[in-house]
């Protein structure tokens, strides 16, 4: 048996139509982890669904549960012989509130539905159909070869959209049983829907809210403007002060130092292009002097993610007594995260703005990660996809968004090499989730062949 009878096999299992049909029945499971009514549902997405498809691949599996996790998480182990690397695997079968009603017409969140040529429905991309493929191309290097000829661990959660509460906790107390040489798993999009995508670590993120409350009630604007500060243009000049009018971030703490040459060289080739349905980058927004793709991998970016004063509902003639703005930093490594609200409150202060409060939110805290694109496991990694899909992968240092990626190289000391099948243009978290099936079938190919080069003996050391 041979690698491409194995890529052939994973293919054979998309073109047959077994993969829609079991992706089908996951995504009609409603496992919405913010909808408390769903707790039956998560618990039973694990045991009714994912561990029978991991026992019946020769794995032993069980239940953990942690008391800061609102659901349980699924552990399986395949040992083949402790002398061979061990790879942990990664997925989470939670997934966004479905939004059922804001769908457009003839399809919808829980189920599979084909229209203009793309797949729909609530988890296809984040993450039912990521940890799908790779569970299908790990069963088909086993039905090919016999073994898979290195160890498997997989660890399953269903609380990652509510900030995969207990996770880390979890990762600390049994180190021993999720000991690893690295970790192999799928979340997040690709650079480019035709492109297979690396990437090695995500960037940090931090929310605030932003506050002045001047006084408690409004004042005529006749009678009290000039006399009387408007919280709303008090809290417009502090932002300006954080940000420029290109969004060019200044607060020194804010920013790394510099960007490392191997993060240069690795993102020298990489083209953001979020698709048809995509925004078109700004090329004069953002940190100057760096491409697109540095500024959204390599660099740090704050955002306001809303702002209110007054009554925008019902505009009245009064001074409002308020202004409110939730703000987020999206950070990466070099960072202390921290320095982070420290540092704007010294340079709120300094600026004139000490009226301005910083408040914290529930939002979880993710940090920074990256492991160096010219790490050994990574040039293998690459070098596979590469051999199995005929295409040059793109290699991110670290994704632009936010995963609990610390958890697997601060807490378990693990590398981490994510393989995304999915793209920009996806709309995971929002209504009308979807992919194209040509993602998901060039993802069981080039997963199947990665799997088959782990078991192949010619792994780093």
């Amino acid at each position: 048996m041979t690698r491409d009878q194995a890529i052939a096999h994973a293919h054979e299992c998309f073109d047959s139509g077994r993969f829609k049909q079991t992706l089908a029945r996951r995504i009609s499971m409603p496992t919405e982890s913010q909808n408390p009514e769903r707790a039956s549902v998560l618990a039973g997405y694990l045991q009714d669904e994912i561990r029978p498809a991991f026992e019946a691949m020769g794995f032993s599996c069980r239940t953990l549960t942690h008391p800061k996790a609102q659901a349980p998480f699924l552990f399986a182990q395949r040992i083949e012989d402790p002398s061979l690397p061990t790879v942990l695997g990664y997925g989470h079968g939670d997934v966004i509130r479905g939004l059922e009603s804001e769908w457009k017409p003839g399809v919808g969140p829980w189920s599979l539905t084909e229209s203009g040529g793309c797949w729909y429905g609530r988890g296809i991309a984040d993450n039912k159909g990521q940890h799908s493929v790779n569970m299908d191309a790990m069963r088909a290097v086993l039905e090919t070869r016999g073994r898979l000829g290195f160890n498997a661990k997989y660890l399953v959660e269903m609380g990652e959209e509510t900030g995969s509460s207990g996770l880390r906790e979890l990762c600390d107390e049994h180190r021993d049983l999720f000991k690893a040489d690295l970790l192999i798993a799928s979340d997040g999009p690709r650079l480019r829907a035709e492109r297979p995508t690396v990437f090695l670590g995500s960037r940090g993120s931090v929310n605030f809210d932003l506050v002045i409350q001047a006084r408690d009630g409004g004042h005529h604007s006749g009678n009290w403007g000039g006399l009387i500060s408007n919280p709303g243009i008090q809290l417009a000049h502090a932002i300006s002060s954080i940000v420029s009018a290109t969004g060019q971030i200044r607060i020194h703490e804010w920013v790394p130092r510099e960007l490392p040459d191997s993060v240069r060289r690795a993102l020298a080739d990489c083209e953001v292009d979020g698709g048809a349905d995509g925004p078109v980058v700004e090329p004069w927004w953002g940190e100057p002097g760096l491409t697109p793709a540095e500024r959204v991998f390599g660099w740090c970016s704050f955002e306001v993610l809303a702002y209110k004063t007054g009554n925008p509902e019902t505009p009245v003639n009064a001074i409002p007594p308020r202004a409110w703005a939730r703000c987020q930093l999206r950070f990466v490594v070099g960072i202390d995260p921290e320095e982070i609200l420290p540092a704007l409150r010294r340079h709120l202060d300094r600026h004139g703005f000490p009226m301005v409060q910083i408040q914290s939110t529930r939002e979880t805290m993710f940090q920074a990660t990256r492991i160096d694109p010219d790490d050994s496991w990574v040039q293998w990694a690459v070098a596979s996809i590469a051999r199995s899909t005929g295409k040059k992968p793109a290699v991110l240092p670290n994704l632009g968004g936010s995963l609990p990626n610390d958890i697997f190289t601060d807490v378990l000391g693990l590398r981490t090499i994510w393989v995304p099948h999915s793209y920009p243009g996806c709309s995971q978290h929002a209504p009308n989730e979807h992919l194209p099936p040509s993602i998901l079938r060039e993802g069981l190919g080039l997963m199947a062949g990665l799997y088959w080069d782990l078991g192949d003996g010619n792994t780093p050391a």
